[in-house]
């Protein structure tokens, strides 16, 4: 596309060039690319420029700054407001996809997969940007949730392919970061508000407001509430959705525990729902609330409800072992799944392994000490991704909030830490491996490194 076109609306340039995408970062930049130089967290995009011009980029957009170098440089004042336009000029398809948005503290990667699960169970193509999302047409992960120009590009990819449906894990930085500006929702859905990101949004009240956006000024054209979180009331009181849908576990007419999860009963449908902890019923609630709003009947529906999987590292057990992987990295997530192993070995002991991001919300560590002290029988506290923080001093933060007469092993190293509670396993105890569920690598210091808890305690275990 000619780059006067992609500046259509913002500037005006003498320039004539051949553009086949946008990129914020040079990283994901390919040969072709506009670069867009922007201010960040810590660094600004002037010093990847070269970098960029490197990896093919055919010109560079500034925000009032002037710079010198190989490739066209244009200057745009007020650049950052500028990157929604910039994205719907340049992908002019990706506002044919319908989409459906999930928003919560937890719960987000469930209730867009058992939706997408669901969906492909119906023969309806579809699509998921989140945190194990993966781009159907490109092959490649989406991260939750990703860059306004690389969820504008997946999404053009998904209509030239054919997918015109797909659902998007909202993160409040994403909604506050404008990062789907110009899109909208056939759907937003809220799962939870529970403490996480106070490093970010300073308070819950801020955090919160994050996530109402997504509920304003019809950004989601049909909101669905789970009624049975706190806050709900305060999303159904924004929404500018007059007639929201909410749900509630107490939707099922009952419930009880069976060896995979749960028998319930819907309507008027018996079926065993194969996933454990209460927390997984309200999601699979909220998914099948959304296939309704899409036009599917409970016909359709419920039977695939009987056929869900968890999403990698969420509550995932190791090979019919008492071994369970999960992503629970807050208070509220930790405490679900230590209570969800509780009631599902209710004669055994409880182990769990978990620690604490580095450089994030410090306040929660000593919460998540204390949840784990009431609620698991013995505690292995290990790296999470200490990142530039001392790890001995995030583990006494944890340390702070449990008690002095539990059970509590300190093993910085991660994988000793897996490999010491396997191997002294016992014949009835079950193990919780806790906070990085599905991710494949860990930040210590300045350097990332592969790591997988699943691949570390299936050779563990095997």
């Amino acid at each position: 596309m000619d780059i006067k076109l992609i500046l259509n609306n913002i500037v005006k340039t003498a320039e004539t060039l051949d553009v086949s995408g946008l990129s914020l970062n040079t990283q994901t930049l390919n040969k072709g690319d506009v670069f867009i130089a922007l201010q960040g967290e810590k660094n600004h995009g002037i010093e990847f420029i070269e970098t960029a011009i490197e990896n093919g980029c055919v010109a560079v957009l500034i925000d009032g700054k002037s710079f010198d170098c190989s490739v066209p440089t244009i200057r745009i004042d007020n650049l950052k407001t500028h990157l929604s336009t910039l994205a719907q000029n340049f992908y002019t398809k990706a506002k044919d996809v319908d989409l459906i948005a999930v928003t919560g503290t937890n719960g987000k990667t469930s209730v867009s997969h058992y939706i997408s699960q669901m969906l492909d169970l119906l023969e309806t193509d579809n699509g998921v940007i989140g945190t194990l999302g993966m781009s159907k047409t490109q092959n490649k992960s989406i991260n939750t949730t990703p860059d306004i120009f690389s969820i504008y590009s997946t999404l053009e990819e998904y209509s030239i392919n054919g997918i015109n449906l797909a659902i998007i894990e909202a993160s409040s930085h994403a909604l506050i970061q404008d990062r789907l500006e110009g899109l909208s929702f056939t759907q937003g859905i809220f799962t939870n508000l529970t403490q996480d990101h106070l490093d970010y949004h300073d308070t819950m009240e801020n955090y919160r407001e994050a996530k109402a956006k997504l509920f304003k000024n019809n950004f989601s054209k049909k909101v669905i509430i789970n009624r049975d979180d706190e806050s709900h009331q305060f999303f159904l009181d924004i929404a500018s959705d007059k007639d929201p849908i909410t749900f509630g576990i107490d939707d099922l007419e009952f419930f009880k525990n069976s060896e995979n999860g749960f028998i319930c009963q819907l309507k008027n449908y018996v079926f065993e729902l194969p996933l454990v902890g209460e927390f997984n019923l309200s999601n699979a609630i909220a998914a099948y609330n959304s296939l309704k709003c899409i036009g599917f009947s409970d016909d359709q529906i419920i039977p695939c409800l009987a056929k869900l999987s968890p999403p990698p590292g969420r509550m995932q057990q190791l090979e019919n072992s008492n071994i369970w992987i999960d992503y629970a990295h807050t208070p509220d997530a930790l405490n679900h799944a230590l209570l969800t192993l509780r009631a599902h070995y209710p004669e055994f002991s409880i182990r769990v392994i978990f620690g604490c991001g580095g450089d994030r919300d410090k306040g929660k560590r000593q919460i998540m000490g204390k949840i784990a002290s009431e609620n698991a029988d013995s505690i292995i506290l290990t790296n999470d991704n200490p990142r530039s923080e001392d790890p001995q001093a995030i583990i006494d933060d944890i340390l702070a909030g449990t008690k002095v007469e539990n059970d509590v092993q300190v093993i910085l190293d991660r994988g000793d830490a897996i490999l010491s509670a396997i191997q002294n396993l016992g014949e009835e105890e079950a193990l919780l491996i806790a906070g990085k569920g599905h991710e494949t690598t860990q930040v210590i210091g300045s350097k990332t490194h592969r790591f997988s808890d699943i691949k570390v305690a299936l050779n563990a275990l095997n």
